[in-house]
């Protein structure tokens, strides 16, 4: 039990180190008027997201998110696979839902509008997909509209470090937590 709790403790520590992803500072009026209010807003986004869902107000999906890539690959650590993501540009997302079993979420801010986005689950599972940011659209965000699949972009970036699982088919409307 130790040995676990030792595990956990390291993985925990290594994920306090990591950089956060904040999408790429935009040229338009309108654009950095949103990006400035969502750094301010940001280090509380967690405190008012999970306020909001257990007081009713909003809910959030059981299942995971679509666009399964694979699992963690034997003989690659995690700590490993994500030092190599944040080497390429890719940091915490922390203005994002969590998924069920989910460790870890990694994003990387293609621009303002666009960026790439990781998840890491507790049993190894990894899943992706390109979409609007929060910061830039937050509604398009928030109900999936322009949701890719960018599939092929993830296996190349992640190369052998996982062992590819073949794309499930997931309803695109699913139940909700009530």
């Amino acid at each position: 039990m130790s040995q676990i709790s030792d595990t956990h403790n390291k993985i925990k520590e290594f994920l306090g180190k990591l950089p956060h992803a904040h999408p790429k500072r935009p040229d338009a009026f309108v654009q950095k008027l949103k990006y400035f209010f969502w750094r301010l807003y940001t280090p509380y986004h967690t405190f008012f997201r999970d306020t909001l869902l257990k007081l009713g107000v909003i809910k959030h999906y059981v299942e995971r998110q679509h666009f399964l890539l694979g699992t963690l690959a034997p003989g690659h650590s995690l700590e490993e696979v994500i030092s190599h993501l944040v080497a390429q540009g890719y940091g915490l997302q922390t203005v994002a839902w969590e998924d069920e079993g989910e460790l870890l979420s990694l994003r990387c801010a293609e621009n303002f509008v666009r960026q790439y986005h990781l998840r890491f689950f507790r049993d190894g599972e990894v899943r992706g997909h390109y979409e609007y940011t929060p910061e830039c659209h937050p509604i398009r965000h928030l109900l999936e509209i322009g949701f890719e699949d960018r599939r092929q972009d993830f296996l190349k970036l992640l190369g052998n470090r996982i062992v590819v699982i073949e794309q499930q088919l997931v309803p695109h409307w699913r139940t909700q937590q009530s």
